[in-house]
């Protein structure tokens, strides 16, 4: 089971703009590299290499890697900054399984709806997300 807990971790930024992706991520924890165009799409990218690598760790039922509490080795070219994830929220918004829903709507909304043409699943969808702010 996933805690409903915000894990923090490592990350070193190395950056060459001679690259096409200049922002080179390393992640120690989770062994891992990404890159970015930007500093914001790096970071970014850093929080979906943990979480892929880390909910398939815990899917296989792997311990989950905790971030180190030591200092790394740094370079004077590189950036050390923090990523936080919740494991549980991540998976969760990254579950697109879709289940079927029975539902009751007034009829005059059926009629209509249909003769327009309305995908009832992809509007209940959109309505929802709009509803829950996600």
């Amino acid at each position: 089971m996933i805690e409903d807990k915000v894990y923090i971790y490592p990350i070193y930024i190395t950056v060459d703009l001679a690259e096409e992706y200049p922002y080179f991520v390393e992640i120690p924890d989770v062994d891992g590299y990404t890159q970015g165009k930007d500093l914001a799409e790096a970071i970014t990218m850093a929080r979906d290499y943990i979480g892929f690598a880390v909910i398939d760790k815990l899917e296989q039922n792997e311990p989950l890697p905790l971030p180190d509490q030591i200092a790394y080795l740094q370079k004077n070219t590189q950036i050390k900054t923090l990523v936080d994830i919740n494991f549980k929220k991540y998976k969760a918004q990254r579950d697109n399984k879709v289940v079927k829903k029975t539902l009751t709507i007034p009829n005059y909304l059926n009629e209509l709806g249909i003769e327009k043409g309305i995908n009832f699943s992809l509007t209940l969808t959109e309505a929802l997300r709009e509803k829950l702010g996600v």
